[in-house]
């Protein structure tokens, strides 16, 4: 799995106009599930969200997870984070899961951060989605389950 995690003061997601989710605080994820992943790469994806230590402590240093500082994480599922762009002028899918696949692992990645006690929010799974934020900092991180080469 691939994800974008920005810091955020707020985020939001629409879909058709009409809002669908938004979190105050916290963390936006754009996730993306990639052609062999595995229940494993979703725990460990959940895990480490949960975990980063990109909020400032009392002394200003990035020593506080999204827990610790009572944020929300708004996750939004996202194939093109899998794209490669490598090569030629168009990005490439190839790497991105099939859609059912796709979605068990988005969902469980889900649900997964949910049993750390977060509150989450969700786009919706495979649609054509606006997606507001206030980066905060701005503090932007790549991670990937696994080396895609």
């Amino acid at each position: 799995m691939m994800a974008v995690v920005q810091r955020v003061s707020s985020a939001s997601v629409a879909v058709g106009g009409e809002p669908v989710a938004s979190i105050g605080q916290g963390l936006l994820v754009l996730l993306g599930a990639a052609n062999g992943d595995l229940q494993a790469d979703a725990d460990w994806m959940a895990a480490k969200i949960a975990s980063l230590r990109i909020f400032e402590d009392d002394g200003g240093k990035l020593n506080r997870d999204v827990v610790q500082v009572q944020g929300s994480v708004l996750m939004v599922s996202n194939f093109t984070v899998c794209g490669d762009a490598q090569k030629g002028r168009r990005p490439s899918f190839d790497r991105a899961a099939p859609f059912e696949d796709g979605r068990r692992l988005f969902d469980s990645c889900v649900d997964r951060l949910r049993l750390s006690g977060l509150t989450i929010a969700t786009g919706s799974y495979g649609a054509d989605m606006a997606v507001s934020l206030v980066n905060d900092g701005p503090v932007t991180l790549i991670l990937e389950s696994r080396r895609m080469d």
